[in-house]
């Protein structure tokens, strides 16, 4: 089974894991989306390392993703971050989850300086 969580739970999500990490250790998002969507609305780092690696370029850059650290995966409204969420577990990553409704939802949950495309 996938584990989700809602944009509205993420602070209580980063302090659980944050409890387990090393102290300089920080959990990971993983924006999926395309280097044009990132421009047009972004979530500001806040507890978490944001990463942004787009949805295709995810398996040929395994490598470049901590095993050993949680990574929420983040999109538009849910879709690619679950399939890519999907592929991580499926990988090896057991830490990975999506963040349901993406930035669409981050912006109406969370931030509403966050634009909405």
């Amino acid at each position: 089974m996938m584990n989700a969580l809602r944009p509205n739970q993420m602070a209580a999500w980063i302090a659980q894991v944050k409890a387990e990490l090393p102290a300089d250790v920080l959990p990971v998002v993983l924006d999926v989306r395309e280097a044009w969507e990132v421009q047009t609305a972004s979530v500001k780092p806040d507890g978490f390392e944001l990463v942004h690696m787009p949805m295709q370029t995810i398996p040929a850059r395994l490598q470049d993703l901590p095993r050993d650290r949680p990574i929420a995966c983040l999109c538009h409204h849910g879709g690619r971050s679950a399939q890519v969420t999907h592929f991580l577990n499926n990988q090896g990553f057991d830490q990975a989850v999506n963040i349901a409704g993406g930035i669409n939802a981050w912006s109406a949950e969370v931030d509403p300086s966050v634009p909405r495309y």
